[in-house]
């Protein structure tokens, strides 16, 4: 079940190679699987796809909003698949709907340093 999992997954990116966010909802779940093979039966699902969970986190991200930007975490994109309580170590992606498309979240390498020689 797992390799038909996978095969399902790469099967949407690929076919969908101009949509970047298919591929970022497709590496999450391919991440996920990894931690939780046994989820791999409820991506399977008939009906259920990367593309068709959109929808539904645009909702989710709508119910959400703040000056029109809304957010959706990881947990809500397997909702959509049907897995519950899970696993997520490791996978920190967001991704934003709102005044913009659908973004990423980038963490910043920064260094912060005061000195106060006098």
């Amino acid at each position: 079940m797992l390799n038909k999992a996978i095969e399902k997954i790469k099967t949407e990116i690929d076919g969908n190679k101009n949509n970047h966010y298919i591929k970022v909802v497709g590496e999450f779940l391919l991440q996920h699987l990894q931690v939780n093979p046994n989820d791999s039966e409820k991506i399977v699902q008939e009906g259920k796809s990367i593309s068709k969970s959109f929808d539904e986190m645009r909702k989710v991200a709508e119910k959400r909003q703040i000056n029109k930007c809304g957010m959706i975490d990881p947990t809500d994109v397997l909702k959509y698949f049907g897995i519950e309580e899970t696993t997520t170590a490791g996978i920190t992606k967001s991704v934003v709907v709102g005044q913009t498309p659908i973004a990423q979240e980038k963490k910043l390498d920064i260094e912060f340093n005061i000195e106060l020689d006098f």
